[in-house]
């Protein structure tokens, strides 16, 4: 099994970010039931003030290839495209458990 594990500094005001933020959880969440290898699917929505980063998603599949399938899926791409112009940077790290 893989943790896909990934987290979004967005750009913005506290509103704006959050409201991007928001919609693109709401299109992760979708995804394991369009995504076959995508086994589970959290988002979380930074909540701390003093911290910099705004969301993190953790995906689990079977394996790292999957990792490809799911991030070349369309549904993939298209909640991706909800970060376009807000994103201002990503980190990610993708480990075998």
């Amino acid at each position: 099994m893989v943790k896909h594990i990934v987290s979004f500094k967005l750009n913005g005001t506290p509103e704006q970010r959050l409201a991007v933020a928001s919609a693109f959880k709401e299109a992760l969440l979708k995804l394991p039931l369009v995504i076959e290898p995508l086994q589970s699917m959290e988002v979380g929505i930074n909540q701390n003030p003093n911290e910099d980063w705004d969301v993190v998603l953790t995906a689990v599949v079977p394996t790292m290839s999957d990792v490809d399938i799911y991030a070349k899926h369309p549904a993939h791409v298209a909640a991706a495209a909800l970060l376009a112009g807000h994103k201002e940077a990503r980190a990610c790290v993708d480990y075998e458990f």
